[in-house]
């Protein structure tokens, strides 16, 4: 028993010697002193943190992680040394490891905001962006007014949000075709009549069925921290009674689960400034399949695509390239965009064609097999053709349209588009370009075949 104490009062001395080591800087002293008192077994739970925490510091991951470990079989719940081993596995390239320890970490000490902020960007770097974002929001609600966190949230949205959302919010004319024909379907079927809105946003359309009277609406929205917006959106106005918002795309929608029964209504505003890449037509397709009555009222009923040949050094410079600094680098165009928004700066183009309608979509048939046409466009104007401005033509219900022609549309979430052309092609007036128009379900496509000349049809003829 008496050599016993002399052994403990002996580490005791040495722990004590270890930690006036490390006060004053003499740290190899004072972890070499640590780790003496570790092995002889001396209070582990107090020693074993500062003894990893200085193998952490000096680079020394793998000791460090099996120090942490030790600690962690005497308490497998300890945060601090969960979300430890959770760092170092991030800084050894071990990610999803290090994405398992801080969520330990989390689950053991729900109020340790540190934890929560190093498990959100370990989320966000791995593109796990929605539950970073909803522990990022975790965060700020135990440090209130952090500005880091602050900022990492409105990054976050930033990147989950597609910018053209406010811009399409803020369109005054667009909104006022869509509540027009959203207002004549509810007088057409009435107050009861089931409205399914497809990609609700802000909740916009379906408040507007709300506000026309709809007392059933259910909405999807497939982008959780926009769903989450919505609803709070929806409530805020006084419609929550009425409006049923589900974190879910369109497809994920069952009668019986989500809706009483198929709906008698259908409103969706997910038409893209180039008609169908949000999967307009696969969306539309399984809805008519599975979600509304067969005699249901669709808005919009129909889309078009309208465009027109156009020159523009200004555009050309975003998708064609030719002799740079003395090198031949032309090849490079074909990695060049094959469609670009326009707007801001991008509008200096000048028409080489009449409008011309490039492709329509109805929206209320039950089926749209990829198709390609034969288009002939008459040329208006000399220039060089870098592609087709096209722009889309909106048809809600009757009598009720809404397009964003460039002539009297400024920039709002739908933008004219450039399709651009594999190479710049001369034109003169009177010439006739044949594309292939059509589409492969997701985007349009737009092809050049064959410039048929004037005075080519001259001679011939």
């Amino acid at each position: 028993m008496t050599k016993r104490l002399k052994t403990i009062a002996g580490v005791r001395t040495i722990l004590d010697d270890a930690l006036r080591a490390q006060e004053a800087g003499d740290h190899a002293a004072a972890e070499a002193g640590f780790g003496v008192v570790v092995e002889a077994g001396y209070r582990l739970a107090e020693v074993l943190p500062i003894l990893a925490g200085m193998l952490g510091q000096r680079g020394a991951d793998a000791e460090a992680l099996a120090t942490w470990g030790r600690l962690l079989e005497i308490d497998p719940a300890h945060d601090v040394a969960l979300h430890e081993t959770g760092l170092i596995h991030a800084r050894m390239g071990h990610r999803d490891l290090a994405i398992a320890a801080l969520e330990a970490s989390c689950a053991a000490n729900p109020a340790n905001a540190v934890s929560a902020n190093n498990l959100a960007v370990f989320l966000a770097d791995a593109g796990r962006k929605h539950e970073a974002l909803a522990k990022f929001r975790e965060a700020l609600a135990l440090q209130p007014g952090n500005i880091h966190i602050e900022h990492q949230i409105r990054r976050l949205c930033a990147e989950l949000v597609p910018f053209w959302h406010i811009p399409m919010l803020n369109d005054t004319r667009r909104n006022d075709a869509f509540e027009a024909a959203i207002i004549a379907a509810i007088a057409a079927r009435g107050p009861g009549a089931r409205v399914l809105d497809i990609g609700t946003g802000s909740g916009l359309l379906s408040m507007m069925a709300a506000r026309a009277g709809a007392q059933t609406v259910t909405a999807c929205e497939m982008v959780p921290v926009i769903a989450d917006t919505a609803r709070a959106i929806i409530a805020a106005n006084g419609h929550a009674n009425r409006i049923t918002v589900h974190t879910a795309p369109s497809g994920a929608l069952t009668v019986g689960e989500h809706l009483a029964e198929r709906a008698d209504i259908l409103v969706s505003e997910i038409l893209s400034s180039d008609l169908l890449t949000e999967k307009v037509i696969d969306t539309f397709e399984d809805a008519h399949a599975r979600l509304l009555k067969t005699d249901a009222i669709v808005i919009p009923r129909a889309a078009a695509a309208i465009g027109c040949l156009v020159e523009s050094s200004v555009l050309e410079d975003y998708v064609f390239v030719g002799e740079v600094s003395g090198f031949d680098v032309s090849a490079f165009g074909a990695l060049g965009a094959q469609k670009l928004p326009i707007h801001g700066t991008m509008t200096g183009w000048k028409r080489l064609s009449g409008d011309v309608e490039l492709l329509r979509i109805d929206l209320t048939r039950k089926a749209h097999p990829a198709d390609l046409q034969l288009l002939s466009i008459p040329v208006q104007a000399d220039g060089t053709a870098a592609g087709i401005v096209q722009w889309m033509q909106v048809d809600l219900a009757e009598g009720i349209t809404f397009d964003n022609h460039p002539d009297g549309y400024t920039d709002g979430g739908w933008l004219q588009v450039l399709h651009a052309f594999p190479q710049p092609i001369a034109v003169r007036a009177g010439d006739v370009l044949h594309i292939a128009a059509g589409h492969d379900r997701v985007t349009l496509i737009l092809r050049p075949l064959e410039l048929a000349t004037a005075a080519a049809r001259a001679n011939a003829a």
